[in-house]
């Protein structure tokens, strides 16, 4: 076979794992994806290969492979000048990140991957493709705002490229926000777009019928019609479609099997079958997360409500409030936390713009690296200005990297680097100096200064729930802090000594932490 035949057959491939995947196939499509990518040596082939088996597991739910599948493709990606792949992989590993229940990387992946699809010159049918999968992202990320602009973006884009109007349709995005509304007490409000949805289910039907649907999307029309009868509402369309049958319709992947659980349960609601409803509930594995964890919840509250045990109606309710309310604070923290961090790289930005002849900052956490930090405080110091210098050293991180592995102690240091930055005073330095080790330097300070930013460093590092990210292993922090003094010709050695002495400090922190460990120590 000539190397034109095997690249026409690798595209061929290509292709059809792509129809796969939207026809709601992925096992097939992942068997075929593994046979390109065991075959093509083309760096834009093995990219997309990569992308798509991302996509393919995770339809599958198969979550052990997240972490390896994604770095192989973003490493396949960045060999490819083509923003579209990187902004499409984002949009990916932000609903991987939901699925591991990493909020905050989840929304690191959603703005990175909007900025990508957006810089894309020339968008086709792929990019419509990119910008659909962003929208699911947004939507399940809870940004339904955001996830109607989206699906709206891909829409126009995919018109263009001669895609039907219905295989964008993503009834999806509009039952999470109605959910999301009967969760937060607006019953009206998720009547109204559960009405809309139906409407829609029902202009596909006088246009002959709903083979040009996605599977998936299939069983969002069947969940929205199920969802009404448990709320008093029966939808005429029940008489033309059976909503159980388009459930089942809804292809391989695992939220579709949710939607075809939480589905029968709204069923036996609707029929006047409470005990049946909550037995079935009792037994859910992992459905939550496919209309947020609140959702369970409110069925509970349904059924016991249709059941005559308005007590127990009334208690499932009020949980699933809280769940929805502690989603909303969530969001809330990670956008304010976003907003600061944003505004603070700004201020770096204009700090450091005299530094950008070369690599300053930490591929890894973002933050600026061990050269920045050195021009930086060579800078403050020769200006004449004061500075105290703090190094921080993780407690237990060997520990994270020994049982949960390097990809979690990324996360960690990650999450301690936001941490840190999170307390700084205005103006104060933060960088990652190496393996767990960062410096914060703090102009125009003294002792007092850095034991009050040291308290709060500590304070805030032992408030981080690291049993969620990394069970049974905690993180603490040791900070030790020095002044320099010196400048001119003996600045270099003045800063060296600076180091040397918030370096012993630290570690006497450390060794008088052990005693009481996890709890965080400065000295």
């Amino acid at each position: 076979m000539s190397w034109l035949d095997r690249v026409t057959d690798q595209a061929d491939a290509l292709m059809r794992s792509r129809h796969l995947l939207e026809t709601g196939r992925s096992a097939e499509a992942c068997a075929l994806l593994d046979r390109v990518l065991a075959s093509t040596r083309d760096p834009y082939s093995r990219a997309d290969a990569l992308l798509q088996r991302v996509s393919a597991v995770l339809n599958l739910g198969r979550t052990a492979e997240y972490t390896a599948t994604s770095e192989l493709a973003f490493e396949a990606a960045r060999e490819v000048p083509d923003p579209y792949l990187l902004g499409h992989l984002h949009a990916l590993a932000a609903l991987a990140a939901h699925d591991q229940g990493a909020l905050d990387r989840g929304v690191s992946h959603l703005v990175r991957g909007a900025r990508a699809l957006g810089a894309v010159d020339d968008p086709d049918r792929e990019t419509a493709w990119g910008w659909h999968d962003l929208a699911m992202a947004y939507s399940y990320l809870s940004f339904h705002g955001y996830a109607l602009s989206a699906i709206e973006r891909a829409r126009q884009l995919g018109g263009a490229a001669g895609i039907p109007d219905e295989t964008f349709a993503a009834p999806g995005i509009r039952l999470r926000n109605a959910v999301a509304m009967d969760h937060n007490g607006d019953t009206d409000g998720c009547l109204r777009v559960l009405r809309d949805i139906d409407a829609d289910l029902a202009s596909f039907l006088r246009a002959g019928g709903l083979t040009r649907l996605r599977p998936i999307g299939l069983a969002a029309y069947g969940y929205a019609l199920l969802r009404r009868g448990t709320l008093g509402e029966r939808s005429e369309l029940c008489q033309e479609v059976d909503p159980a049958d388009l459930l089942s319709r809804g292809g391989d992947s695992v939220r579709s099997r949710h939607l075809a659980q939480l589905g029968a349960v709204c069923l036996a609601i609707s029929a006047g079958r409470p005990i049946e409803a909550i037995a079935r509930l009792d037994t859910l594995v992992g459905a939550a997360e496919t209309l947020g964890a609140a959702e369970p919840a409110r069925l509970r509250s349904l059924a016991y409500a249709r059941a005559g045990d308005h007590a127990a109606a009334h208690q499932a309710d009020r949980y699933a409030f809280r769940l929805a309310a502690q989603r909303s604070d969530r969001l809330r923290d990670v956008y304010v936390d976003g907003i600061a961090a944003r505004i603070d790289h700004e201020e770096l930005r204009r700090e450091a713009a005299r530094y950008e002849d070369e690599a300053l900052t930490d591929p890894l956490t973002g933050l600026p690296n061990r050269r920045s930090l050195e021009r930086y405080v060579s800078a403050v110091v020769s200006r004449g200005d004061r500075a105290v210098v703090g190094v921080a050293d993780l407690d237990g991180f060997k520990a994270v990297n020994t049982r949960h592995g390097h990809h979690s102690g990324d996360l960690v240091l990650q999450r301690i680097a936001g941490v840190i930055n999170r307390v700084m005073r205005r103006g104060d330095f933060v960088a990652r100096y190496g393996g767990d080790e960062f410096v914060v330097v703090l102009p125009n300070a003294g002792t007092a200064e850095a034991a009050e930013v040291a308290r709060r460093i500590f304070s805030a590092v032992e408030d981080e729930d690291w049993e969620a990210l990394v069970p049974g292993t905690p993180v603490g922090v040791s900070v030790g802090f020095a002044e320099v003094h010196g400048a001119g010709p003996a600045l270099r050695e003045a800063l060296g000594a600076a180091f040397e002495v918030a370096d012993r400090e630290m570690l006497r922190a450390k060794d008088a932490a052990r005693g009481a460990y996890p709890a965080s120590r400065a000295m």
